[in-house]
């Protein structure tokens, strides 16, 4: 439930995986895309952007999701758009805010969110004190229209609402979960700055969110429970092109 991260000092410090959005969430939520109410567009309705100008600023981190224990690159990045869809990823290229990396855990296809609250570029990204903690629940208090005080929440605390983007309205519900992180701020990267008074640099919980689509686009119809993801329908299409490839060539030289 940590990121691996290069580079650190002192070694093998990563940042807590604090959000997960669940399998059991809407097939269309999983996929990373703004089409089709995807991840992408979700997070909008979030006031979360993918990187400025579609570059690439910051380093690149791993997560071990899978019982293989392969380690996995994150699939990008996201930051707070200061309410401009288009360019505000740059104002907090610059200024910090809000930023995201996410994974995907190939064997249920729910996505892992590494969230934080990070300083301005001049200050390295450092992590804003008790950031990873505020990242997690500024995200959650988005999606739900809730303001959430994050030292008021415990294992078990719920919070569901709505949020819009793109004609697709979404209900999420969070459900603070434990034992999937320590209290602690032992091998978390950034714990100098992130530690406040006598908490520790995480509070331990990660936030767990099922999201449904309420209202779609008119004649966009809701995926079936059975349909493929985008990814999944991608791989069967390359599948079935290579096992035509294979039969021609086998065709060819029976001639």
């Amino acid at each position: 439930m940590f990121t691996i991260v290069n580079g650190t000092y002192p070694p093998g410090l990563g940042e807590p995986l604090n959000v997960i959005i669940s399998a059991n969430s809407d097939p269309e939520v999983l996929v990373d895309s703004t089409f089709k109410g995807g991840f992408q567009n979700y997070m909008l309705s979030a006031g979360l952007s993918t990187e400025c100008l579609g570059g690439n600023f910051g380093s690149k981190q791993n997560a071990s999701l899978d019982a293989t224990h392969r380690n996995e690159t994150q699939i990008g990045v996201l930051r707070q758009n200061y309410g401009d869809p288009y360019l505000g990823a740059c104002k907090e290229t610059f200024d910090g805010g809000q930023h995201l990396r996410y994974w995907r855990q190939n064997s249920t296809n729910a996505l892992f969110l590494a969230v934080s609250v990070e300083m301005s570029l001049d200050k390295q990204h450092d992590i804003v004190p008790n950031g990873y903690n505020l990242g997690r629940d500024y995200l959650v208090g988005n999606l739900t229209g809730i303001q959430i005080d994050s030292r008021n929440v415990s294992n078990a605390t719920v919070f569901t609402g709505n949020s819009t983007w793109g004609n697709y309205t979404y209900a999420t519900e969070a459900r603070y979960v434990s034992n999937l992180l320590n209290q602690s701020s032992d091998g978390v990267n950034h714990y100098i700055t992130v530690e406040v008074d006598d908490y520790p640099a995480i509070d331990g919980l990660v936030a767990v969110l099922t999201v449904k689509i309420l209202e779609r686009p008119p004649g966009v119809k809701a995926a079936s429970p059975g349909e493929p993801s985008a990814a999944a329908a991608t791989r069967t299409a390359s599948l079935l092109l290579l096992s035509s490839v294979l039969l021609a060539g086998a065709g060819w030289l029976l001639l």
